[in-house]
């Protein structure tokens, strides 16, 4: 199989297992919170993160059906932070993957409550038993501390307060990398972490997955980075320029362009590199390349 193909079968697992956990149970009158969720969960994108849940479980040894409901999580958290990132008080976006971002559709109220939707889902979904019957109770709690703790105050929500500081001074690449790794990077080693975790991978592996998902990261943050400079806006379905205009710092603007474009390869390498403890790598190899290669 592809990465394509691979990719496209995961994205196909984890949006059917997305609609079925964004339906309302009883319409009380409230179903409009559920469609506001939908249009974001289901706006398309990667499915990067879940899919790195499902591969590395797949790769330990484990069955990927029992780390479904935890990369359907990841995946809620991550579209939570894409409709809050998109507000008017943050980094005031009106397009998300080519269409309306969620504010413009729904308005602001309501896009916050989405993004809290999703975020009490996502634990909702995690931790029913009913989801994750295939899974002990020790890691499940194991695998909803690191999800929490991933997406909390020493993670992703402690990357978006630093992007907003940075928004008032130039920061020095040393301080531009920790807000990146707990930004962006948080999710994304999450995810190879929750795949070891529910696959029973040993503590090599596990350091193995965290090192590729720690490269990978950084390599798909300094990609982003060169894509708002070179990208095509058609393609990447936002406006291109916006760090520029906002005086933001940036992977380009501290060490060049060509710079970036050699440290995207030189990372990509170095996750491949770090796969070794596995005896079957699967599509991660073909996804780090992808990743440092994409246009959008």
């Amino acid at each position: 199989m592809t990465l394509n193909e691979q990719l496209a079968a995961y994205s196909a697992m984890v949006e059917k297992k997305l609609m079925e956990y964004l339906q309302p149970q009883e319409d009380k009158g409230q179903s409009v919170i559920f469609e506001a969720c939908q249009y974001s969960a289901m706006a398309g994108g990667k499915r990067l993160r879940p899919a790195l849940v499902l591969e590395f479980c797949r790769l330990s040894g484990g069955k990927i059906e029992a780390a479904l409901p935890f990369a359907c999580a990841l995946e809620m958290i991550h579209t939570y932070s894409l409709i809050h990132d998109d507000l008017p008080c943050m980094d005031d976006d009106d397009l998300r993957r080519g269409k309306p971002t969620n504010h413009k559709v729904y308005g602001e109220a309501m896009a916050v409550l989405a993004g809290d939707g999703l975020l009490n889902l996502a634990f909702e979904t995690a931790s029913d038993p009913a989801n994750t019957a295939l899974v002990s109770a020790e890691i499940q709690l194991k695998a909803v501390r690191a999800l929490s703790r991933a997406s909390g105050m020493e993670g992703m929500i402690g990357g978006q307060v630093l992007d907003m500081k940075a928004e008032e001074e130039q920061i020095s690449l040393d301080q531009l990398k920790t807000l990146q790794e707990l930004k962006t990077g948080a999710l994304i080693c999450v995810a190879a972490q929750l795949g070891c975790l529910i696959g029973g991978a040993s503590e090599e592996q596990t350091a193995a997955a965290l090192e590729y998902a720690r490269c990978i990261g950084l390599a798909f943050q300094v990609q982003d980075d060169i894509l708002d400079i070179e990208g095509d806006e058609e393609a990447l379905g936002k406006p291109i320029g916006s760090d520029a205009e906002n005086g933001k710092s940036t992977y380009p603007s501290l060490l060049g362009v060509e710079r970036c474009h050699e440290l995207v390869r030189e990372l990509s390498e170095q996750a491949i590199q770090a796969l070794t403890p596995f005896a079957d790598t699967g599509m991660l190899p073909a996804l780090a390349r992808t990743l440092a290669e994409r246009k959008y």
